[in-house]
């Protein structure tokens, strides 16, 4: 019997995948996170190469896998950044500068 070969990238990808998960999970509930991550743990699986066989889907899966966690990671990203910059009303001239990085002119250098 063939003992599994797993890549470095392959397992590292799966593990980032399933942070970001996590991430989503504590805003949208456990359910749907327990499914796809079932999910995922299962193709990655299915698809696992050994030392007789290279397997073509092997190659799909970690490419599928990395666009995954770059959107989700980015999905997460955008949100903080929402957050941080959405409309509060009316801001002072203040915070405005802070905000942006720059020194008003009464202000010390």
């Amino acid at each position: 019997m063939a003992t599994a070969v797993r890549s470095a990238a392959g397992s590292s990808t799966l593990k980032q995948l399933l942070s970001e998960l996590k991430a989503v999970r504590s805003s949208e509930g456990s359910g749907a996170y327990a499914l796809a991550s079932k999910y995922i743990t299962d193709q990655y699986r299915r698809f696992e190469t050994t030392e007789q066989q290279h397997c073509r889907a092997k190659e799909e899966l970690q490419f599928t896998a990395q666009t995954y966690r770059c959107y989700l990671e980015s999905l997460r990203k955008l949100k903080d950044l929402n957050e941080n910059y959405r409309g509060k009303g009316e801001r002072s001239i203040r915070e405005t500068a802070d905000m942006v990085g720059f020194k008003l002119p009464h202000d010390p250098k």
